[in-house]
């Protein structure tokens, strides 16, 4: 199969409609944070079979078209000895990979950071590739503060997010492009608006330069919102209303999907501010999906705590979350569903 052909078929099982994609690729501190919370020490077993309970979540298929994997999933395995790509790909689940290392602060951008990680890059792709990861992530963040994101950020965040997925691309590797503008702060809606443009149009100027094909990329943004500590708080009318300006004015009609991160916000935030997105979408090039990591997995957290004897309750969480957010798409949810 052609380089091509294969970027394309990833693409049409990724961006299918009701469905959207699991982020379960904490890094080894931020699960450690997360399973903390819930009283669960952070061992390779305890990770094991978490992860492996939520691939292996009846019905996962119907509301989950991918799932973004930490580098040890990819060689994890359920109980009975199956590799968790695996599980995920027979639920009609594609297996994707994190590949970022993590940010560091930017040398004469004081406040600004920079993902490291594209040195052998292309190396361990290969090697993902051949553990069944057919999709890869990238996260850049924007921290919004009086000086920041500086110029000098949003144009090398840029070129970083834009090397890496013409690497991805190079290998047959369908990138995410995650260009996150953070929810820290008491920054208005506007601000947020303001700086979430500027960087949106350089990492689609920086994506141009470096001859990344639009088709064959699923964008990965931030919702317009508020700092979660701004003293106006935003509805969801405001903040989809704000959302669609700004992909209207920098995401060409080219990219096939745009799946929102949830940064910070609750399940239910998270859902309900997707749904009216797409009940104002009306006829927008893309589909308007979620890549939820906490929004997803909150639930399914608090309901397993470390316990086998959860497992199956746990999974029906997020079963339940992961059809509310396909709701969502349809811009049909109503709160009332939280109660079903």
């Amino acid at each position: 199969m052609s380089i091509q052909s294969e970027l394309q078929a990833t693409i049409a099982d990724m961006v299918g409609e009701g469905k959207g994609i699991l982020a379960a690729d904490e890094s080894l501190p931020t699960i450690a944070k997360r399973f903390k919370a819930v009283n669960v020490e952070s061992t390779e077993e305890n990770r094991r079979a978490y992860r492996s309970l939520l691939l292996t979540t009846p019905g996962l298929g119907e509301f989950i078209s991918g799932v973004i994997l930490f580098e040890e999933t990819l060689g994890q395995k359920t109980a009975d000895g199956k590799p968790l790509p695996q599980a995920a790909a027979e639920q009609g689940v594609v297996p994707g990979i994190k590949v970022d290392k993590g940010t560091i602060p930017l040398v004469n951008a004081p406040g600004d950071l920079v993902t490291q990680g594209l040195d052998g890059l292309a190396d361990r792709l290969t090697g993902y590739k051949e553990q069944g990861a057919r999709f890869a992530k990238w996260r850049e963040v924007y921290p919004i503060a009086g000086h920041n994101p500086t110029m000098l950020g949003i144009k090398t965040n840029a070129e970083v997010l834009a090397r890496y997925a013409a690497i991805c691309q190079s290998l047959g590797i369908v990138p995410i492009v995650e260009p996150e503008v953070l929810l820290d702060g008491d920054h208005t809606i506007e601000r947020c608006f303001e700086v979430t443009e500027a960087v949106q149009h350089a990492v689609f100027h920086a994506l141009h330069r470096h001859r990344v094909e639009l088709e064959h990329i699923i964008l990965k943004p931030s919702m317009i919102l508020p700092g979660k500590d701004a003293p106006k708080k935003a509805g969801p009318q405001e903040i989809a209303e704000k959302t669609l300006a700004q992909l209207r004015r920098t995401v060409p009609a080219a990219v096939p999907s745009i799946n929102f991160l949830s940064g910070g916000q609750t399940p239910e935030e998270a859902t309900a501010n997707l749904n009216a997105i797409n009940a104002m979408a009306g006829n927008a090039p893309w589909q308007l999906s979620f890549s939820y990591a906490r929004a997803l997995q909150d639930p399914v957290l608090k309901t397993w705590q470390g316990k086998a004897e959860n497992a199956q309750v746990a999974q029906q969480a997020l079963y339940k979350r992961a059809k509310l957010n396909s709701v969502a798409r349809t811009g049909s949810y109503t709160s009332e569903m939280e109660k079903d």
